[in-house]
């Protein structure tokens, strides 16, 4: 199995003629996501490898059933693509820009939950279920089907720990990125509930970094998994009080510190790994 994405999952391309947006969308169906449909304001009636472009998402959900959309819309415009989505009923958005104002952000989520959507990012690479489907940038050949669900802040980490992971024999039932912005709609305890009740996933791997309270959050609920947690964190040697790239990666009034992440999450029985190709030989040991 899988969480939030699988075979059935009907994939809707926003701006799906830009750069971005055309080249992933390519991806996506060689990974082999059912890209239904893509949408571009204007360009209705065009296709993008074979994927039939419409206007509105409306009509694209209309006719093909779309019940995901991944978002390459630039930030200043992200707020009405994802509005327009949610309103359409898209039950999971993923949503790739950066640099989304944080009202528009807070504004996406409200309405998002309120319509009980599922919203990754953004500033995401996105998720993907392998040999199901993928919603997102990731490089499509460094992951394969497996036991292990990771769920990460960041995206090149999370590349690099997931080909140490099938590299080891260990492929994943999900990969998802949380985001790196300080407003996101899926957190590490999100899918660290889904990962628990996913009977096809054996132990889950989080990639954390500095700055924030997520990782101590996430601890409090790995005290009550049956699976095992294998962690790795970013931002070691960080300074304090500097932005280090993301939006959320900053030590605040001494939180959201390395140590003291690291302290919470060994306290709650899961295993921190000092550098990223660790985390294989840590799922083997834990899964026996």
């Amino acid at each position: 199995m899988a969480i939030i994405i699988d075979e059935k999952t009907k994939v809707l391309v926003q701006n799906i003629t830009g750069n971005q947006g055309a080249f992933h969308t390519g991806q996506m169906i060689a990974f082999g996501s059912r890209v239904v449909a893509g949408t571009a304001p204007g360009k209705g009636g065009q296709e993008v490898h074979g994927v039939p472009v419409y206007d509105t998402v409306e009509e694209a959900v209309e006719k093909h059933g779309a019940n995901a959309s991944i978002v390459f819309v630039p930030a200043p415009f992200a707020k009405d693509a994802a509005f327009e989505a949610i309103d359409a009923g898209i039950k999971v958005l993923v949503m790739i820009p950066e640099h989304i104002p944080v009202q528009d952000a807070m504004e996406i989520m409200a309405f998002a939950r309120e319509k009980e959507v599922t919203v990754i990012g953004p500033n995401t690479f996105g998720l993907i279920s392998p040999g199901k489907c993928k919603m997102g940038i990731m490089p499509n050949h460094i992951y394969k089907p497996g036991p292990i669900g990771v769920v990460a802040r960041s995206g090149t980490l999370s590349y690099e720990i997931a080909f140490t992971l099938t590299n080891a024999g260990y492929g994943q039932s999900t990969v998802v990125g949380m985001g790196g912005d300080r407003v996101i709609g899926t957190n590490f305890v999100d899918a660290l509930r889904r990962f628990e009740a996913d009977p096809d996933t054996r132990a889950v791997v989080m990639v954390g970094e500095i700055g924030g309270s997520a990782e101590e959050e996430a601890a409090e609920y790995i005290k009550g998994m049956s699976k095992p947690v294998v962690a790795f964190l970013a931002g070691k040697s960080a300074p304090p009080g500097k932005r280090m790239g993301h939006a959320g990666a900053i030590i605040e009034r001494g939180r959201g510190t390395f140590d003291s992440k690291v302290k919470a999450l060994t306290a709650a029985g899961a295993s921190v790994a000092a550098l990223p190709w660790e985390v294989a030989d840590l799922v083997k040991e834990r899964l026996g």
